[in-house]
């Protein structure tokens, strides 16, 4: 019996420190347009981007503003758990409207992002250097017209 509860114990500990891990995420990240790439080409649609990701109970508020090389203003807001589950994101100038979120570890995350009445679909991969000054944001998927598209977007912590 004894023995079943210690076990029950250092269960519980593991998967309470598991919950609790750190996000490296959480900060202020300037979008690095030089370093950013996208297929097919040209497609990189920001001038600039800024986005402060903040912590919230189980996930990520994530507020990002910015400029389309058109000029146009590209603001969004979302708060997502670490659970897979689609949010809305609200704003103007993104190409989706739904985005989930999962934490692997405390610098690694999957995302998906989808336009619910359109054919904008990425699955992604979202990793923070082992210095914490980058981000890279690795996505794969079909824009709105449905064809093939990637990306590797490159963020610098501020």
């Amino acid at each position: 019996m004894r023995l079943s509860f210690s076990r029950a114990v250092v269960i519980m500990a593991t998967t309470a420190i598991g919950m609790l891990a750190a996000d490296n995420s959480i900060g202020t990240w300037k979008r690095n347009t030089e370093k950013t790439k996208y297929n097919p080409t040209p497609q990189n649609p920001y001038k600039t981007q800024t986005m402060v990701r903040e912590a919230v109970d189980g996930g990520v508020k994530v507020t990002s503003k910015g400029e389309r090389m058109d000029g146009t203003p590209a603001d969004s807001t979302y708060t997502a758990k670490y659970d897979g589950k689609a949010v809305p994101v609200t704003g103007s100038g993104t190409q989706f409207d739904t985005l989930s979120i999962n934490q692997i570890d405390a610098n690694t995350f999957t995302s998906e992002t989808k336009k619910t009445s359109g054919k904008y679909h990425t699955t992604g991969r979202i990793v923070i250097s082992k210095d914490g000054t980058t981000m890279t944001n690795t996505s794969k998927g079909t824009d709105a017209d449905g064809k093939p598209i990637s990306f590797t977007i490159m963020y610098d912590k501020q």
